[in-house]
């Protein structure tokens, strides 16, 4: 394994456990949303790494365009029904 290899390697693995760790951690759910987007585009550049660029692209098409996505809009449709109930009130 060359050099570049080693720090770009090191450098998405802590790209990911950054941000999954802020998955975890962040109180705001849109934030979490966004940092679970980070975390699996870096697992699909640890496959390209691995050289299994089909499982990188369906990590991509799969988890961070559809997972991702439902988490997106299942955040906004609950804002709304908070943001009518403080209204409300």
């Amino acid at each position: 394994m060359a050099p570049y290899e080693t720090i770009a390697f090191a450098l998405f693995a802590a790209i990911t456990v950054a941000s999954s760790l802020g998955v975890v951690l962040m109180r705001d759910v849109w934030h979490s949303a966004l940092l679970l987007g980070v975390a699996l585009l870096s697992v699909a550049v640890h496959y390209v790494m691995l050289q299994a660029e089909f499982l990188a692209a369906m990590q991509v098409l799969v988890y961070v365009g559809g997972v991702l996505i439902l988490v997106t809009f299942a955040v906004m449709f609950t804002r709304e029904t908070d943001a009518q109930e403080v209204v409300e009130t």
